[in-house]
């Protein structure tokens, strides 16, 4: 227990909870008020259920930095399975809370577009954690989050349900192949590289 705790503290995982539960908190209250709105129809929650996720996961992103890489590197047992439990438990746990903050109308977008959101736009941060950095994990899901917000067409579905994936209303197909694709690219390559180091001036 004692080495638990110790992870914890480390990777700020107590902050990072408070986070997300006061993420979820807001995007409930959003979603209740967006949909009081009048004529406003269960489509109005499109921005909650992108920035939502997105908040998540550059909370979580972040706290996928390693405060004593070199430590983790030569010690006696693999980092990879604590790494893999503390991305999947974060990102449940996150997925859960935004779930619950935004329910019914699961044809529009209510929990499971949500919950598509988290796992994609997590994975797509944990991979960028591993590659350019924890610190910086959350700017590559938040430039394809604004990009996609500019391009993508009104009409959901066709070859947006694959580029557009995190625009879309929660049943579409396409969108969780590529979400579900991300976060299991990304949580790979997180769990078997770690967070890239972050360099003296950074």
């Amino acid at each position: 227990m004692s080495g638990l705790r110790l992870y914890a503290r480390s990777r700020a995982l107590p902050g990072a909870l408070a986070v997300l539960v006061g993420t979820a908190v807001a995007a409930g209250w959003a979603a209740r008020w967006l949909v009081s709105l009048p004529g406003a129809d269960p489509s109005v929650r499109l921005p909650v259920v992108a920035l939502g996720p997105l908040l998540a996961a550059a909370v979580i992103g972040t706290g996928l930095y390693a405060p004593s890489d070199e430590l983790d590197r030569t010690a006696v047992r693999a980092w990879w399975p604590r790494r893999l439990t503390h991305l999947l438990a974060a990102t449940a746990l996150a997925g859960v809370l935004l779930a619950l903050a935004v329910p019914g109308h699961q044809e529009e977008f209510g929990a499971p577009a949500a919950v598509r959101n988290t796992l994609g736009l997590v994975g797509v941060a944990a991979g960028a954690a591993a590659l350019v950095g924890a610190r910086l994990s959350w700017l590559p899901p938040a430039l394809y989050l604004c990009a996609v917000a500019l391009a993508a067409p009104a009409e959901p579905g066709g070859t947006a349900a694959w580029w557009a994936w995190a625009m879309q209303p929660g049943p579409e197909r396409g969108a969780w192949t590529v979400a579900v694709a991300a976060f299991t690219a990304g949580a790979a390559l997180y769990a078997w590289r770690g967070a890239r180091p972050a360099t003296a001036g950074s």
